[in-house]
């Protein structure tokens, strides 16, 4: 099974990386890389993390990582990493609620 990553994960992750590297460029390259250790782990065991508390869908879940949590949907061949965001509030686009963003069809948008 593959891992994708979304381009809004990708954004994400890289305006995370360059907020942690303003205070310590180190700890920007350590979380990113044990950060993507754990997404890669995913793939042996897909359900290991919650439901999502964020969208009705038995398939997207919830993976919590140093205090971010990573949004990721489960395929029949391959996972798709959604978005990253820190304490359980998701930076969102046009100021949607996680209802505006899916929750309500279980879809993310």
């Amino acid at each position: 099974m593959n891992i994708i990553e979304s381009n809004k994960f990708k954004t994400q992750l890289r305006f995370i990386t360059l907020y942690i590297k303003k205070d310590k460029p180190s700890s920007s390259i350590k979380f990113v890389k044990d950060l993507r250790i754990q997404i890669k782990d995913i793939v042996n065991m897909p359900k290991k993390y919650r439901k999502s508390i964020y969208f009705d869908n038995d398939n997207i879940r919830d993976m919590i990582y140093k205090g971010y949590t990573i949004v990721y949907e489960l395929f029949d061949k391959y996972i798709e990493i959604q978005m990253i965001f820190n304490k359980n509030l998701p930076i969102l686009e046009n100021r949607q609620t996680p209802e505006l963003m899916g929750k309500k069809d279980g879809k993310i948008r």
